[in-house]
């Protein structure tokens, strides 16, 4: 995005309403005027005007009952295979995410199956109550497959988001769409280029593959309507702007539009560095055999837990009971350093204030409980992305 900087216009009020409540839309809007995203299979028509046309909705597949004989983990390492041989696999110059989750976790542990010895390994290290507990997963599964000799490893205690020295901290105009702990996967992402990588392969679209659909699920989903009554820092024009918040968004992809928006997350400092992502979860036998599975092979990710079940790993593994998650990360880097950055916002404006999108009065409200009271998980790390907006802005638009 940071190649189109000279086109972008003012900032749009509909797409970063959505992005302040965590609500992204997959569509053609971005935050900015002038820039926008060309989506999954839609054209794109330059005749003195830009014109974007969305394609027909993708078809899907809903849960059908398993034959008696069915072997559904056969069927999964078979789509896991295929996935994996859409393209050419180069061993010595692939990383394979291994974070201890169960998504990167089925496809690295199939990956060094197929390709014993060669494949290496990488992961951020996460802080708080899960960290020791991935360290001991991670160990069980490269101890237990033939995995390669080389696992690198990024400590986030090391390398906290909002850091003096984080890109986006500096000024340099990255994209608002880029991850969110932009310093300790760019270092990450260094490490592995450093080593030779040419390709990573991760488990992003794994929770979606086994994802239940409002109708299966217990719980209400109440569109984050309680949101705006939790975030006073929310402005006026913002408020306005969510009434319209799925106006214009592009029609069913075959891949879910959350996973689409996290691949244009990860993509770019991958890219930057002459590494191609590549996404195993989100291939059409993959998504196809997600979608056609009875509910009792998706719940609680039942598919990813018998599959690691199946190779014989420890329930420390695949029924993890601390939360591995960025969770406190993002905690520990508001407090450290991103109280001060909201502190500068007030000293000295911010193009959010400017345009009605942020309510001064309210951030400075949510600034001393951010400091003064418990941290409030659902509300206050929303405070990121104020942050992020608010750096994006200047980078881009002056």
């Amino acid at each position: 995005m940071s190649d189109l900087r000279r086109f972008a216009g003012a900032l749009s009020p509909k797409e970063a309403a959505r992005l302040l409540i965590y609500r992204p839309r997959y569509g053609t809007q971005t935050l900015f005027t002038g820039i926008q995203r060309l989506t999954e299979r839609g054209t794109a028509i330059f005749g003195g005007d830009l014109h974007l046309h969305y394609p027909e909705p993708a078809l899907h597949s809903s849960p059908r009952p398993l034959a008696p004989e069915a072997d559904v983990l056969a069927a999964f390492t078979d789509a896991m295979d295929q996935s994996l041989d859409l393209r050419p696999l180069e061993p010595e110059s692939t990383v394979f995410h291994l974070t201890g989750g169960f998504d990167s976790g089925t496809i690295a542990t199939r990956a060094a199956q197929r390709f014993p010895g060669l494949l290496n390994t990488a992961a951020l290290l996460v802080i708080g109550a899960g960290r020791d507990q991935q360290i001991r997963r991670r160990r069980e599964m490269r101890s237990m497959l033939p995995f390669g000799r080389h696992d690198h490893i990024v400590d986030c205690l090391d390398n906290p988001p909002l850091h003096p020295d984080c890109a986006r901290v500096q000024g340099q105009p990255l994209s608002p769409y880029e991850e969110p702990l932009h310093l300790p996967f760019s270092r990450l992402t260094a490490l592995l280029r450093h080593h030779g990588a040419r390709s990573v392969v991760t488990g992003l679209g794994g929770d979606e593959m086994v994802s239940l659909s409002p109708q299966e699920s217990a719980a209400t989903v109440l569109a984050n309507a309680h949101i705006t009554d939790k975030l006073p820092w929310l402005g006026p024009r913002s408020r306005a702007s969510l009434e319209f918040a799925d106006d214009g968004i592009a029609p069913p992809a075959q891949v879910n539009s959350i996973t689409l928006l996290s691949l244009e997350t990860t993509a770019p400092p991958l890219l930057r560095a002459g590494i191609w992502p590549l996404h195993p979860f989100t291939s059409p036998a993959m998504i196809r055999l997600g979608e056609e599975l009875p509910l009792h092979w998706r719940e609680f990710k039942a598919l990813q837990r018998r599959q690691l079940d199946s190779l014989g790993l420890s329930h420390d593994v695949t029924r993890p009971v601390e939360r591995e998650s960025f969770v406190w990360l993002v905690q520990h880097s508001l407090r450290t350093y991103g109280a001060p950055l909201i502190s500068g916002m007030l000293q000295h404006g911010s193009p959010l204030f400017d345009t009605g999108l942020v309510d001064p009065d309210g951030l400075r409200l949510t600034l001393r409980e951010l400091t003064d009271r418990p941290y409030d998980e659902e509300f206050h790390a929303k405070l990121l992305q104020v942050i992020d907006l608010h750096l994006a802005a200047p980078a881009f638009l002056t």
